[in-house]
C-alpha cells in the first residue's frame, strides 16, 4: 500500500480530489448561501437536515417561523441544491479515500450518506406537503426523516474517521520513508 499512496499514477486522483474539494468550497460559498438565503431566519435553525435528529416539536417550529413563500423556497432547495451538494461532497470524500488508501471498498460510506441525505429531503419534502396541506404531520414520518438523518450523520461522522486515517496513514508512510533514506 506504501507504494500507491506516493505513486505518480495516483496524481490524476489526487488532482480530482483537489478539484472537487475546490468545488466543494465554491459551491458552498457562492450557490448554498445564496440558494438557502430566501429561507435563512437570523435566529434558530435554517435547516433540519444540520441537526443529528429531529423531533415533532423541532419540525413545527421550523415550519411555523418561516411564510409559505419560504417552506416553497426552501422545498426547492432540498429538490435541487441540497441535491447537487450532496453529490460534490461525495466526489469529493470518495476522491480522497481513493487518493489515500486506495480502497474503493470504502467508497461505500461516502456513497450511503449521499443516498442517505437524499432520502432525508425526500421526507421533508413530504413533510412540507403534510404542513402546508393539513397543518400537521406525522409523527411517523418525522421519526422516519429524523432516523435517516441520524444514519445519514453517522456516515459523515465515517467518512471524516476514514479520511483522517488515510491521512495518518499518507503521514506514517512519509515518514518511514525518510527515515530509511
Amino acid at each position: 500500500m506504501s507504494n500507491k499512496v506516493i505513486n505518480p499514477k495516483n496524481k490524476s486522483i489526487l488532482y480530482f480530489a483537489l478539484g472537487s474539494t475546490l468545488a466543494f468550497i465554491l459551491y458552498i460559498s457562492l450557490v448554498l448561501n445564496a440558494a438557502s438565503g430566501c429561507f435563512r431566519l437570523d435566529s434558530g435553525s435554517n435547516s433540519l437536515g444540520l441537526s443529528f435528529s429531529y423531533t415533532l416539536e423541532m419540525v413545527l417550529d421550523f415550519f411555523a417561523a418561516r411564510n409559505q413563500e419560504q417552506l416553497l423556497c426552501y422545498s426547492q432547495f432540498l429538490k435541487v441544491w441540497d441535491i447537487i451538494f450532496a453529490m460534490i461532497y461525495t466526489l469529493m470524500y470518495g476522491s480522497w479515500i481513493l487518493y489515500l488508501l486506495n480502497k474503493k471498498i470504502l467508497l461505500i460510506v461516502p456513497t450511503l450518506g449521499m443516498v442517505a441525505d437524499w432520502s432525508e429531503n425526500f421526507s421533508e419534502l413530504l413533510m412540507i406537503e403534510s404542513y402546508v396541506a393539513f397543518g400537521s404531520i406525522s409523527q411517523s414520518l418525522i421519526s422516519i426523516g429524523s432516523g435517516i438523518n441520524s444514519f445519514k450523520w453517522i456516515m459523515s461522522s465515517l467518512t471524516y474517521l476514514i479520511v483522517i486515517i488515510g491521512i495518518i496513514v499518507v503521514i506514517k508512510t512519509f515518514m518511514v520513508r525518510n527515515k530509511s533514506n
